[in-house]
């Protein structure tokens, strides 16, 4: 499948969710039943890469998607050093809540380059609401290893999963 060059917002009638698999049923049943009706409950955004040809149904297949949300951390989440400088209130973040890449394009660095969109869109809207940091809840090992090559240090663990977090600061010093 031939992926094309720019992530645009998720829509029910262009996208064809149904066909996506990235190998993980919790990400394959999210971008199915949940992503649609997040964006218009207003939580979270969902931004995909769609292929390049459409399908017999004329919906495009997708080959790798993100989703966004706000969301907010406890002070004591973070290692000492950088907690210190921060208000006693909740600490503002923003969630990458789902990151994924079809099966059949997997192999292609479209993973790095699904993350370095989520972070690119993520510093831009840091620029109009300020965050703290990035957080991501790791679904297994593997994913963890992947988000520790490109910055992310681990946070904390609670439901089995490891969450780990990247400042916007060092966002910030990427996209400069």
């Amino acid at each position: 499948m031939k992926f094309g060059e720019k992530f645009v917002e998720l829509e029910k009638g262009v996208h064809d969710r149904v066909s996506f698999d990235c190998g993980e049923e919790e990400l394959n049943s999210f971008l199915k039943t949940q992503a649609i009706k997040h964006m218009k409950a207003g939580v979270s955004k969902t931004f995909v890469l769609q292929a390049t040809a459409p399908l017999p149904n004329n919906k495009y297949p997708l080959c790798s998607y993100f989703t966004v949300a706000p969301s907010s951390i406890k002070k004591t989440s973070l290692p000492a050093k950088q907690a210190k400088k921060l208000p006693h209130y909740p600490i503002p973040v923003f969630l990458l809540a789902q990151l994924a890449v079809h099966k059949d394009c997997q192999g292609q660095s479209l993973g790095k380059i699904t993350l370095i969109k989520a972070l690119e869109f993520l510093w831009k809207i840091n620029s109009q609401m300020c965050a703290y940091a990035i957080i991501v809840d790791c679904l297994n090992e593997t994913v963890q290893q992947f988000y520790t090559k490109y910055g992310f240090q681990v946070l904390c663990s609670q439901n089995g999963k490891t969450r780990m977090f990247i400042p916007m600061k060092t966002v910030i010093e990427l996209f400069k």
